[in-house]
């Protein structure tokens, strides 16, 4: 069996050469036992168990809540005096039933205007609608009016008015109103894909930005602390550090992963439980192309976390070398939630941005099959440059002692 390479700190400081070392038969990869640590590590520390725990049981409240809240009905009371108010609040309850099924208007009738106005105060109604003798309509609330009363109210007024003004005429509204009839439509998509773009976009751009701040800096602290208990030393006469970065890189990725079907699945399962999925199936596809631009997306960002650590000699260095990468992560959420157009089809094609900008794009509007297969090998190729890249920068600092180095004093150390 060939022998692996190993790595050896130069008693004065220099970056550790290389010199052979035979594995056992049967031995596991070093990467391979490096990913196994750095997740069941994880995987067994309380804060994250719980922080995981914690963010399931809000998706799932968020989920039931808002459908909650959309099947909530409505019983507005309104006060009126005249038959004519009467009319008024009977279109308003007939147009809420047909839109939502669960808005009432219930009418009530009262002697005078000043008794109409004290039912609202003492709240035993929620407006009155009464009419001036200019013939000036007012719909009057204790301390405010509802947005949905008051929206519906004016409608079904409104079409109260040109019926009893069209009949003046000697016509009807639907004549008046004939030829007024305004449809939307668009050239590219729907307006249903548009809501759905909207909501999946904050949802793919928040599950990014959380998973690559909370597993990136997990793995640049880790780096940073082997490399101030100088356990990387001992480390290193074990296993090479290319596959000691190559552990903790696929370690961290797996947990992002795992956490992300996690919560995935959690929304998925509280939308179908709660009768609320009807466009579930347009997001499934969309979450699986994300799933597989969120993988190489985090390798990139992996990669540069590793190397962050590396130059850093403490934690606190982190705070001001992290720049770039936050940089490449508030760009993703940015076209996430922002980017349209072709600002949003330019997004799609950049390494890292495109874990976001892509899988909207695909819900957006229609996208070929080469589209996100075309952006899929810019960012697998990027993460391939960049890991390469950072192996060669993290076998050079991660063995330095003493201060933060910067990448160019990195890239002048020897081998």
């Amino acid at each position: 069996m060939s022998g692996t390479q190993t790595s050896v700190r130069d008693p004065h400081g220099r970056a550790p050469s290389s010199s052979p070392v035979s594995l056992p038969p049967g031995t596991q990869p070093p990467w391979l036992i490096v990913t196994l640590r750095e997740v069941l590590v994880k995987a067994k520390d309380r804060g994250f168990a719980i922080s995981t725990m914690i963010t399931l049981v809000l998706i799932v409240a968020g989920v039931v809540f808002n459908a909650f809240m959309a099947n909530r009905g409505e019983d507005f009371t309104v006060m009126v005096t005249s038959d004519a108010g009467q009319a008024v609040i009977q279109l308003a309850d007939e147009a809420g039933r047909a839109d939502d099924g669960n808005v009432t208007f219930t009418a009530v009738t009262a002697d005078d205007d000043d008794g109409a106005l004290e039912q609202v105060r003492t709240e035993d109604a929620d407006a009155a609608l009464l009419q001036e003798s200019d013939g000036i309509w007012t719909l009057t609330g204790k301390n405010e009016v509802s947005t949905g009363l008051a929206q519906q109210v004016g409608e079904s007024l409104d079409a109260y008015v040109l019926d009893q003004n069209a009949a003046a005429a000697g016509t009807t509204g639907e004549d008046l109103l004939a030829g007024s009839e305004l449809e939307e439509s668009l050239l590219e998509g729907s307006a249903e894909n548009q809501l759905l773009a909207t909501i999946a976009g904050f949802i793919f751009s928040f599950l990014f930005y959380m998973a690559s701040i909370i597993f990136g800096m997990a793995i640049a602290n880790s780096v940073v602390e082997e490399k101030q208990n100088r356990v990387v030393e001992i480390l290193a006469t074990a296993i090479p550090i290319r596959q000691l970065l190559y552990g903790k890189v696929l370690g961290n990725t797996i947990l992002a992963m795992v956490q992300l079907a996690l919560y995935g699945g959690a929304a998925l399962l509280a939308l179908n439980l709660t009768d609320t999925a009807d466009l579930v199936g347009s997001i499934i596809p969309a979450s699986g192309w994300f799933m597989v631009f969120f993988l190489f997306g985090f390798l990139i960002l992996a990669a540069i976390w590793a190397v962050l650590g590396s130059l850093a000699s403490r934690p606190e260095d982190l705070t001001s070398n992290s720049a770039p990468v936050m940089a490449l992560i508030f760009a993703a959420l940015f076209a996430g939630l922002f980017a349209s157009g072709q600002l949003l089809v330019v997004a799609s094609y950049v390494p890292v941005v495109s874990s976001v900008a892509m899988p909207i794009r695909m819900l957006n509007s229609p996208v070929a099959l080469w589209e996100p297969l075309l952006s899929l090998v810019i960012a697998l190729a990027a993460a391939v440059a960049l890991l390469h890249l950072g192996e060669k920068i993290y076998r050079r600092a991660v063995m330095q002692s003493g201060g933060a180095l910067t990448l160019r004093k990195a890239l002048k150390l020897e081998q």
